[in-house]
């Protein structure tokens, strides 16, 4: 599955979801779904700046595509971080640097969430994406 198929599977499952309580509970629940952060990855380094709750992204290339795992400590950023990872995990570092999030705005998080929330969701997408552009940069 592509990205941009995988941004607009998230966006139909959102469109289905009205209330925004709802919303964010959806959200919470796919933050729960997160598998289990291997603890060693739980280092300054792998910590998101910007965040206002503590994030912690581990990414490695394996055949080509990089593959993401994260965690945080609170329960919304948790879920906005598996949505991101939904998208963008086991792709081509040219496709994630080729794709952006458009379905952040399709389904409305920008407009739902405090100013310091977006820009820790902000900083998580740049990580993401810096990731990319190391892995791509690697592979020349």
């Amino acid at each position: 599955m592509t990205i941009k198929e995988k941004q607009q599977e998230l966006i139909n499952e959102f469109k289905e979801i009205e209330d925004w309580d709802d919303r964010y509970a959806k959200i919470i629940k796919m933050g729960k779904e997160l598998p289990d952060f291997n603890e060693e990855y739980r280092i300054e380094k792998n910590k998101i700046e910007g965040c206002q709750s503590q994030v912690w992204i581990h990414a490695e290339i394996k055949e080509g595509k990089v593959s993401f795992e994260a965690d945080s400590d609170a329960m919304i950023v948790k879920g906005l971080i598996a949505m991101i990872l939904k998208v963008y995990s086991n792709h081509k570092p040219e496709e994630i640097l080729n794709s952006p999030p458009d379905f952040i705005n399709e389904i409305g998080i920008d407009k739902h969430l405090s100013l310091t929330r977006k820009n820790g969701l902000g900083a998580m997408l740049k990580q993401i994406q810096m990731f990319a552009l190391a892995y791509k940069a690697l592979a020349k």
